[in-house]
């Protein structure tokens, strides 16, 4: 793909996410414009503190909530990165409406004004709290992801397609456990919910790219899983600080034992590639790929977990994880 004639737009692009892929994109793809679109114009100003100056990079300010705005966003805008959304579970169990309002609602926005507009690819992120979900905030993620799937139905004779990646919790983003134990670290004692507790883990440089790949290769309706490797989280607390006393304080509202990022019932529709899993969607008159020809059907009753993962990070892989943490804490 010809990445030098494409203008991408970001929803939520001074968040962690965003920035790493518009880092990414300036370095190796240099795209003709890149649009920075966020509501919070101190994040912005900070963004372009820290370097983000570029002639081919546009700051919009403006809220998914606002369809208006969105529209004029995306006047000839190719792809669309839809990173925007309330992902804390305790803010959105305590402010639900606020999470329907952006996840959801913010989400339709997002659709409604690509169809406008024309853009011809857009992908949304979702998180493995999509699946199953006990919270709020995977119940919120899990329908702005059915809103995609079928939104390219609504696409008829236009060229406008969509889809999603779903992956785990990412290594040192805003809300990730590695900053908050390196902290307690300092205070002596670590807090973990449960010791059986295990996770899925990514890089935001891995799920950047990830996402760019997912954009070259998606026909639309796909929901795209990344293989990833799992940890256990007191197998991380033990490195962070093996000295420290780990404090077991009990599972929260709306947290999992374990992440999945594939369901049972989602499994005859799913085809595994050697890196990723595709989720097809079950009946779609506009999808045309055949990715049975690039992969294979897995069996009906795959469930793909963080307990059940054949990839787990050792003790010396998440001692690396931490010290990238660490020197890019410094940084900020």
């Amino acid at each position: 793909m010809d990445w030098k004639n494409k203008v991408i737009l970001v929803t939520g692009g001074t968040g962690s996410f965003g920035k790493k892929f518009i880092e990414v994109m300036l370095k190796e793809y240099q795209p003709a414009k890149l649009i920075v679109f966020s509501r919070d114009e101190q994040k912005q100003h900070e963004m372009r503190q820290a370097g983000f100056d570029h002639p081919n990079l546009r700051y919009f300010i403006g809220d998914i909530r606002d369809a208006a705005r969105l529209r004029r966003a995306f006047e000839g805008v190719d792809f669309v990165v839809h990173a925007a959304a309330l992902k804390q579970v305790p803010a959105c169990e305590y402010n639900p409406m606020e999470a329907v309002k952006t996840n959801i609602l913010g989400s339709s926005n997002v659709i409604d004004a690509a169809l406008d507009a024309g853009v011809e690819r857009v992908i949304a992120l979702s998180t493995d709290k999509a699946v199953n979900p006990i919270n709020l905030y995977g119940a919120t993620k899990l329908a702005a992801e059915k809103l995609f799937v079928q939104s390219n139905a609504y696409a008829g004779g236009r060229a406008s397609r969509f889809a999603c990646v779903r992956y785990g919790n990412v290594v040192g983003s805003r809300g990730s456990v590695v900053p908050v134990f390196l902290r307690q670290r300092e205070e002596g004692a670590i807090t973990i919910t449960d010791e059986r507790m295990t996770r899925f883990w990514i890089t935001l440089e891995q799920g950047v790219r990830f996402v760019i790949r997912c954009l070259e290769e998606m026909h639309g309706g796909e929901v795209f899983v990344p293989k990833i490797p799992s940890m256990k989280v007191i197998d991380l607390a033990r490195v962070v600080a093996p000295e420290a006393k780990i404090n077991v304080i009990g599972i929260r509202p709306g947290e999992k034992l374990h992440e999945v990022l594939i369901s049972e019932d989602e499994a005859r529709t799913v085809v595994e590639l050697d890196d990723m899993y595709v989720v097809q969607p079950a009946e779609a008159l506009w999808f045309g790929r055949d990715w049975e020809k690039q992969g294979k059907a897995i069996n009906d009753e795959f469930r793909y977990a963080s307990n059940n993962n054949t990839e787990w990070l050792s003790a010396d892989e998440i001692g690396g994880i931490v010290e990238q943490v660490e020197e890019s804490l410094k940084t900020k």
